[in-house]
């Protein structure tokens, strides 16, 4: 199994495939006793959000890795997938500058994203 690092990376690229908007990891080992890493994504639409969370369902258990837990909101502004040793938070674009999560984990490291994971248009 890889470990949460490579988890929350290969996730990372599970929401790419949808186009997330501004995806971004943090190491929250030190701040957090239930998870390892938040992975953090956006949606410009609630239909982009739904996107993003069953590419991720789909593609996580392909590959072994299956969600421990999912939550959704009815309106599809906030969901939220438990891998356990990551948690991956999608937001509608607005809500996730409302909830500012990654402002209320600053403390956290964050993990930087390799440039190959965002794929350029051609």
């Amino acid at each position: 199994m890889t470990d949460g690092r490579e988890k929350a990376l290969q996730i990372v690229e599970f929401t790419l495939n949808k186009q997330a908007i501004d995806p971004v990891i943090l190491d929250v080992r030190s701040v957090s006793t239930f998870c390892d890493y938040f992975v953090i994504c956006s949606g410009e639409s609630p239909r982009q959000v739904e996107a993003i969370l069953n590419e991720t369902l789909q593609l996580s258990k392909k590959c072994q890795m299956p969600a421990h837990h999912s939550e959704r909101d009815e309106e599809s502004t906030w969901m939220l997938v438990d891998f356990e040793d990551v948690v991956l938070h999608i937001f509608l674009d607005e809500f996730r500058k409302f909830y500012d999560l990654e402002h209320l984990w600053k403390e956290a490291k964050k993990i930087r994203i390799p440039k190959k994971f965002f794929k350029t248009p051609s």
